[in-house]
Parts: structure tokens; C-alpha cells; sequence
């Protein structure tokens, strides 16, 4: 008798052609979100080359970087813009992707949608932050390895791109929780499988953070990793509160899907 029941159905009853197409529509509001985020970032670039090349002046005296190729100035722009562009339409790439690969959902569990879009978008800034702020040692550790022998050339396109890979990384690496609790909702992993896994979670952690960590320096891998088990731990305890919340709501009490 309730809209949700056919929605659900009509969900499930698509065909084919019809996800397909579901999908090029959803993929062209994506990509469109890009374009129009990539405008702004490459309008805004004295502002946004201000505030990345920070880190590095406060490591370095004359705060000066270099261009060995003509074309990299513009090369480097249009890629800072382009990150830019998917950082501001980050809104929009998870709203459309929450709606691509859930349309089946039941209309209580469509709330989670504007909390999901949310965690998301806060874990990702957070993570970028984080980054941002981890430069200045890497670039002190990075800069002070080789000794005061070896001088160094930084150069602007490979600063730009060690710096929008950190940030990216960082971002990515903290939406691990947001990932793991989308699973545990829709009963793929349950909170005692994750928990009981927690001793092989930290080393894969620490694989995970050294491989994205585009410095390859201890102290970013470091800044990475800790957080990243921390949100693990507390994915495993939402599991456990959303279990809790089912189980009371549950008529026999003992039902838990989750747990």
C-alpha cells in the first residue's frame, strides 16, 4: 500500500539499459559539477597557489619555485584547478553516488543519505587539513635528509603535485570509516567481524598509508595511520550503536543483523 515497497520494486525491476542510462545521466551531473568547480579554482588560482605554497615558505628563505618547462606554469594550473574542481563538487559526486548505488533502499534507511553525504565531506576536509598542516615537517625531514651537501631546485610542478597528492590522499584515506560503515548498514560486514579483525586491520593500515603517502616520509605515514585505525575503531563502535538501535526496535529483541 506504501510508495516505498514500489519504489523498491521498480528499483530492483530496472533493466540493464535502464542502469546504464541511470548511470551516464548521474555521471554527466558529475562531471558537469567538475567543470564548474575547475572555473572557480582556475579563477581563484592567486589565492589558492597563495595558501599551497605556504608550507613551503616556511621552510624556505627566499620561498621561491622554479619552471624548467615553458608550459609548466599553465600545465600546473590547469591541474590545481582541476582538483580544486572535484574538491568543490565533492557535494555532488557523493550525493550522486549515495544515489546511484542505493536506489533500493527502504524509506528509513533513505535517511541516512544527508548523514552519510555529511561524515564524508567533514572526514574529507579533515583529512586535506591534516595534510596541509603535515607538509612542514615532511619538507623539513625530505629537505634535511640528504644533508647540507646537496642542494636542492624545487621546482613548482612537482611541489604543486606532492602537495595536491597529500592532500588526496589524506582526504581518501578518511573516508575508510564512512566506507565501513555503509557496509555495516546494508549487513555486507557486521562489528565482532571487524573487531576480531583488528590486529591484521593496523598492519594493513600501515601498508595502506605508506603506499598512498606520496612523500614516503615517516613522519606523513605517521600522521596518517593513527587516525585512520582510530576512525576504524570508531566504525566498529557505530556498528555496534546501530545494532543496539535495531535490536530494540526489533519485536523479538534478539533479531540483530548487524551484531
Amino acid at each position: 500500500m506504501t510508495a516505498t515497497p514500489t519504489r523498491q520494486s521498480d528499483a530492483q525491476g530496472m533493466t540493464v539499459w535502464e542502469h546504464l542510462a541511470e548511470l551516464r545521466r548521474r555521471l554527466i551531473i558529475c562531471i558537469a559539477a567538475v567543470a564548474v568547480g575547475g572555473v572557480i579554482a582556475y579563477i581563484a588560482w592567486p589565492l589558492l597557489i597563495d595558501v599551497i605554497t605556504r608550507p613551503f615558505c616556511r621552510q624556505v628563505e627566499d620561498c621561491q619555485l622554479y619552471a624548467t618547462d615553458p608550459l609548466a606554469p599553465f600545465t600546473i594550473r590547469l591541474q590545481v584547478s582541476l582538483y580544486g574542481g572535484v574538491i568543490l563538487a565533492m557535494p555532488v559526486l557523493l550525493w550522486q553516488l549515495w544515489r546511484f548505488v542505493t536506489p533500493g533502499l527502504h524509506k528509513h534507511e533513505r535517511r541516512y543519505v544527508i548523514p552519510f553525504v555529511v561524515c564524508a565531506l567533514l572526514l574529507f576536509a579533515m583529512g586535506a587539513t591534516l595534510a596541509y598542516f603535515t607538509l612542514g615537517p615532511a619538507l623539513d625531514f625530505l629537505f634535511g635528509v640528504a644533508g647540507p651537501d646537496v642542494a636542492q631546485i624545487p621546482t613548482v610542478d612537482r611541489y604543486l603535485t606532492l602537495t595536491l597528492y597529500m592532500m588526496l590522499a589524506f582526504g581518501i584515506g578518511f573516508e575508510f570509516p564512512v566506507l565501513l560503515v555503509a557496509l555495516q548498514l546494508v549487513g555486507i560486514l557486521k562489528p565482532r567481524q571487524l573487531a576480531s579483525f583488528r590486529r591484521y586491520a593496523a598492519v594493513i593500515i600501515v601498508v595502506v598509508a605508506a603506499v598512498i603517502t606520496p612523500s614516503g616520509d615517516p613522519i606523513s605515514l605517521i600522521v596518517l595511520a593513527l587516525p585512520m585505525y582510530l576512525l576504524y575503531e570508531g566504525s566498529i563502535l557505530i556498528g555496534w550503536l546501530v545494532a543496539r538501535r535495531r535490536s530494540r526496535n526489533t519485536p523479538s529483541g534478539g533479531n540483530d543483523s548487524l551484531a
